[in-house]
């Protein structure tokens, strides 16, 4: 725009409306970071750090300790355990990122 270009042929180019072109041309005015990406932090997590480590501490009991036969822990009986001390429930496929990410 500042070399002459219209609004309309920017936007059509860029695939944008032209209100978004005067936000933009106002955001790279106002400083060097106007434009610069501000990643989003994402949801906070349901369970705390606190309440993590004490589910790493109910986990190392051990499954037989929560009532199962044997002592394999799977991502069923963690959503389980969860659900019983902490009253949050999650899909299964969700602890399995818990256990990975979050306990390592």
């Amino acid at each position: 725009m500042e070399q002459g270009e219209s609004p309309s042929a920017i936007a059509r180019i860029l695939g944008c409306a032209r209100p978004s072109l005067y936000r933009w041309r106002q955001a790279a005015r106002s400083g060097p970071d106007g434009l610069a990406a501000k990643p989003h932090p994402g949801p906070t997590p349901q369970l705390s750090d606190d309440q993590l480590q004490h589910l790493e501490d109910l986990l190392l009991d051990g499954a037989t300790t929560h009532g199962w036969p044997n002592d394999l822990w799977t991502a069923p009986r963690v959503t389980e355990v969860i659900r019983r001390h902490f009253d949050i429930s999650f899909h299964p496929e969700h602890v399995r990122k818990i256990l990975k990410h979050r306990l390592h």
